[in-house]
């Protein structure tokens, strides 16, 4: 049985901007129509408690819905030391955080930083981020950055 797979068009939005896109696509189509930049994501918003679902930039088919949201880049909201801050993409440095922390770090001589997270993603829920290191976030996830005079 011979079965032909016919596209039509539907509008969808990604980072805020509504694109028609031929309905199946692929990932390397939706990141050719918004002319996604090579080294940033594209994430199609799930909604709920649930994670938002990368998009590969490859060959993958993709079935699309009418009006669906897509993004490259979004601004996370992470709690560090009780804090909110907003920052961009879906992994954050050990430097980073630290940082965000301490945006003028303790006086002594041989300061040291722990810093500690939870309520991450699945892939990585808690844990303890070391320099030279970075973890994948998700909106709300708590770090505790804790100074430590090594003297």
């Amino acid at each position: 049985m011979n079965v032909n797979v016919v596209a039509h068009l539907v509008r969808i939005h990604i980072n805020r901007e509504a694109f028609e896109s031929s309905n199946p696509t692929t990932g390397e189509g939706l990141y050719a129509l918004a002319d996604i930049p090579k080294h940033e994501e594209l994430f199609r918003e799930v909604g709920g408690d649930q994670e938002d679902q990368l998009i590969a930039r490859d060959a993958t088919v993709i079935h699309l819905k009418e009006d669906e949201h897509f993004y490259s880049q979004k601004t996370i909201t992470i709690l560090i030391n009780g804090e909110p801050n907003e920052v961009e993409g879906t992994h954050v440095s050990f430097e980073e955080v630290v940082k965000l922390a301490y945006p003028v770090p303790p006086s002594g001589t041989l300061i040291e930083f722990t810093v500690t997270y939870r309520h991450g993603p699945p892939a990585n829920p808690k844990g303890t981020l070391t320099a030279g290191h970075s973890v994948k976030i998700k909106n709300k996830m708590v770090f505790d950055v804790t100074p430590t005079d090594r003297s």
